[in-house]
């Protein structure tokens, strides 16, 4: 009744359109990942939507590095596996190879950069901030001025930490500035903020003093994951909890097995309270002897305890939680665990094209933020020098590219022989053949012809390799020539 007399006072309601009745249905659809129940409320229950800089704080920062230089420090497997990865993208250094039109030019650049590179240890370097992007999440370095260098161009590079990069008085003043960074009004570095003294060292605080660096004398070496992110988090961050199962469970298993080595137990009475059994002092100690038949106490049994943990899965564990912590660094179980004792051929080759495929890709990132900020940088202070290698205007995109180390094939006589069927059907060149092993082909072209130069001054030959005919014989030095034009004419006339 009640419903009735309200429906005379209210307006009709008019009938859903079609197009917001079929909206209404979508947004009633679901999905099964956005469902919070009591089963999964505990796992989501760090979701978050934070920007990149915010979840990323400072703090949160610290505590990844803390911990992550913690277990590389102490975990054997963590260790290796940084050191592998900077050993792979760096390798023994990247070489320079210039490509402007002057040849003479181009090889007296290349040579300098190299003498250069080995005073001030950059492949070293590369390799520290490669290690620090695992560790730390960020690599930074400061373009400084070195008159100890040898070289003429006195252009050094001086490594920073992460805790380094930090501004102490910074309360949120600066709205473009994150920390230890400051952008401009387009989101690019403007300068950087430096401590003069590590906040770790004893005679350092985190409230000391700060410089300010300009952006265009500061390297930057992290991996953005998100949109807007201005600092990085460890690249081994996912697989810390992992880290420290292994370590857990390693010593589980050998506590379980010193227990079933060791004569160790407790001791226990079938007779009642207050009944026939010696006294014993609760929690006293026995210590016992090897080899020896010892009596206990009257009315008392010796039961000793046994390792039922499962020990024999030791090494299944260990194989499955490595490849799931050498997922996150795109590299197979085979090269993080430095096993490959159950691969075969097939699988091998196909794990590692993948872990070189990621290589190649770190490698062209870091040409772009480090290795062409760093060249450009010594190009400018070499002009500068008169007369020296380039002139001022030509350092507008100098033509240049970067060989690294090449992975050795694991059967080179098929790499050979596929490589001698990509030249033969002009699908390669030697310059893509060459740069697979981090050569430059140039340089090695111009070392073959010098040797089959001397090979041919000193008369010898490849195996399976005929003489150079244009080398004289002397064997046919004092014949007629007249014998000579007869017979060449004789094995010129074509057979019937």
């Amino acid at each position: 009744m009640l419903t009735w007399l309200k429906s005379l006072w209210t307006p009709p309601t008019p009938p859903t359109p079609p197009h917001v009745a079929q909206a209404l249905r979508l947004i009633r659809a679901r999905y099964d990942a956005a469902v919070t129940n009591d089963e999964n409320r505990r796992h989501w229950a760090n979701a978050d939507n934070l920007s990149a800089n915010a979840a990323n704080n400072p703090d949160v920062r610290r505590l990844l590095r803390n911990r992550a230089r913690y277990e590389v420090a102490n975990n054997s497997y963590a260790r290796g596996i940084v050191l592998t990865l900077a050993n792979d993208v760096i390798g023994t250094g990247p070489r320079l190879q210039m490509l402007t039109e002057n040849a003479k030019v181009n090889r007296q650049i290349e040579q300098e950069w190299m003498a250069w590179s080995k005073a001030v240890g950059l492949p070293e370097m590369l390799r520290t901030l490669r290690m620090s992007r695992a560790s730390d999440g960020e690599g930074f370095a400061t373009l400084i001025n070195n008159p100890a260098l040898p070289t003429p161009v006195q252009l050094d590079l001086k490594l920073i930490e992460a805790d380094q990069v930090t501004t102490p008085d910074l309360f949120g003043n600066e709205p473009n500035a994150l920390d230890g960074i400051v952008f401009d009004q387009y989101g690019n570095p403007a300068e950087y903020h430096v401590l003069k003294q590590h906040p770790g060292d004893p005679t350092g605080t985190l409230y000391g003093d700060y410089e300010h660096v300009p952006a265009q004398n500061v390297i930057h070496y992290f991996r953005r994951d998100r949109a807007g992110q201005g600092r990085g988090v460890p690249d081994i961050t996912p697989a810390l909890p992992l880290f420290a199962h292994l370590r857990r469970y390693t010593l589980a298993v050998i506590t379980a097995a010193e227990i079933a080595a060791i004569p160790g137990g407790v001791l226990y009475t079938d007779a009642p309270a207050n009944g026939e059994a010696e006294s014993v002092e609760p929690m006293d100690l026995i210590e016992l002897e090897r080899g020896m038949l010892m009596t206990m106490p009257g009315g008392w049994k010796m039961s000793q305890m046994e390792a039922s943990q499962p020990t024999t899965t030791y090494g299944e564990f260990k194989r499955e939680i490595l490849n799931e912590i050498a997922r996150c660094l795109n590299m197979p179980f085979a090269i993080s665990a430095g096993n490959s004792s159950g691969y075969n051929y097939a699988s091998g080759r196909l794990d590692h094209q993948m872990y070189f495929k990621a290589i190649r890709v770190e490698q062209a990132h870091l040409e772009v933020v480090v290795l062409d900020r760093i060249l450009n940088a010594w190009l400018a202070e070499a002009a500068l020098i008169q007369g020296y290698l380039i002139s001022r205007t030509n350092l507008e995109q100098v033509p240049h590219t970067w060989f690294f180390d090449g992975h050795e094939h694991v059967d080179p006589l098929k790499e050979s022989s596929a490589q001698a069927l990509r030249l033969a059907n002009h699908t390669t060149t030697y310059a893509d053949e060459y740069a697979r092993r981090g050569l430059d082909w140039e340089t090695q072209l111009r070392q073959r012809a010098k040797e089959l130069e001397l090979m041919n001054e000193l008369g010898l030959t490849l195996p399976g390799q005929s003489p150079d005919p244009t080398t004289p014989d002397s064997n046919k030095s004092d014949q007629n020539p007249e014998d000579s034009d007869a017979e060449t004419a004789d094995e010129t006339v074509p057979a019937d």
